[in-house]
Parts: C-alpha cells; structure tokens; sequence
C-alpha cells in the first residue's frame, strides 16, 4: 500500500515549520552573493509556482526561454508538466536543445529536472517514440499493476523518499522527507549508481537523481511545503 500522506494533516502540523525555515534561508540568502537560476520556459510546467518558491527563500531566479539568460545562468531548472514527446518537441521547436546541451554537459552548471523535466533528461520513454535529452542512461516506463486493481494511475498524492546516497538535495539526518506526486511514468536507470532516492507504489521506483552536475525529482518539491523548501534551498547552495 502506497504510504500516502495527508496534504491537510501536513499543513496543519507543519505550518509554523515551514514559515520559520523560509525566513532563515531567505535572511541568509540576503547575506550571500547572487547566483541567478534559471527556470526553463519551454511551454511546459509549474513556472510560477517553483519561482515563487524560491523567491521564499531568498534564491534569485528568472523565468525564461532566452537562449542568452540561460547561458549567462549559474544555474538551471528544467521544470515540465505534461507527455513526453510533447515535452521534447517544444524544447526542439523553440531552439533550446543545444544551449541546454552546452550548459548542462559541457559547461557542468548544476541542473534540476523536475517532474517530466527529469524523465526528458533520460534517453526516451514508453510514452510515445520520442527520443530524450540522453544525459542519463535511462528510460520511462508506465507504471504497471496488472494484479492489484486497487493501486491507482496516476500515482497522486503525498508520498515518503528513501535517500540512497549522500546530496546537496537532502540534509544529513533529516526527518523522513515527504513530497507531492502526479505521475504515470517513472524513470528506470540503466546504472544504480544513478539513483539518488526511491518511493513506493506498488513497487519501489526511482523517484530522484544525480550524477554529477545532474540532479532530478520525479515528484513536486513546488507543492511539497517545507521538505520542498528545504530541497530547493540545497540545490540553490544556499545554508539549510
């Protein structure tokens, strides 16, 4: 059975939590120097509601498909909401595909997929013939319960993440992170080593990344409350 959390219960309990945490990372933010991130525009995704997040807490980021913003970036984010050949064709059509190619592989910026942001840096997907962004050796695949009809697609809702190595993402000795979750498919990596968290849904599926520079999450830390905060202070550099 999937180990749902309660999005109610969460904000009730965790309310002052979060509030506080906000005001710490946003007032030790105003101390450091500037780093700009950019939030990929590309047609596709929760754009708003991540920079309003990391407006929270103090980390400075743009939203934007302006090829010259994103090459002058520190870091990215490569948001996405939506199916995978869809996802892939408008990066395509609007020429954003080399310059995400330069930032991310050669020029190392720190990157963060999130949602089908992370499925589009792997090498393609069950859902339709597309082909990804190939930066990860990995594929999507549907979820799959021919013999429990009672587990549901998509997998909604809040849900635990067991941390496989150490990251930036997560603090040491954290309370068990809890995220928020809509999704059919999931990515499937050709190396182990590649999985930084996995989740539970009738199976355990890999609901995070890293390799290197590459960072990606399966799930939304821009409805994840503080864990979310706290994930998206990590991946900003910024004191969590």
């Amino acid at each position: 059975m999937t180990r749902a959390i309660c999005t109610a219960t969460f904000e009730a309990t965790h309310g002052p939590e979060q509030l506080s945490f906000a005001k710490r990372a946003a007032d030790l933010a105003a101390t450091m120097s500037t780093e700009e991130i950019a939030i990929i525009d590309y047609g596709m995704g929760n754009l708003r509601s991540i920079a309003n997040m990391l407006d929270h807490i103090g980390a400075p980021a743009v939203i934007t498909g302006d090829v010259d913003r994103i090459a002058s970036a520190e870091r990215l984010i490569l948001p996405g909401v939506g199916a995978f050949g869809a996802g892939m064709r408008s990066i395509e059509e609007r020429g954003l595909r080399e310059i995400l190619d330069q930032r991310v592989l050669k020029d190392r910026v720190p990157v963060l997929g999130i949602c089908l942001g992370m499925q589009l840096m792997g090498r393609s997907s069950a859902e339709g013939g597309a082909k990804g962004l190939g930066w990860l050796d990995a594929e999507s695949r549907r979820f799959a319960f021919d013999e429990r009809p009672d587990l549901k697609i998509p997998h909604m809702g809040w849900n635990l993440v067991d941390v496989a190595k150490p990251s930036s993402l997560f603090e040491d000795g954290a309370l068990e992170p809890r995220f928020y979750f809509v999704h059919s498919y999931h990515f499937v990596c050709a190396e182990e080593s590649d999985v930084l968290c996995t989740t539970h849904h009738g199976y355990d599926f890999t609901s995070a990344v890293e390799r290197d520079n590459i960072q990606g999450v399966q799930f939304h830390p821009e409805k994840s409350h503080r864990f979310g905060m706290r994930l998206l202070a990590g991946f900003a550099g910024l004191p969590c």
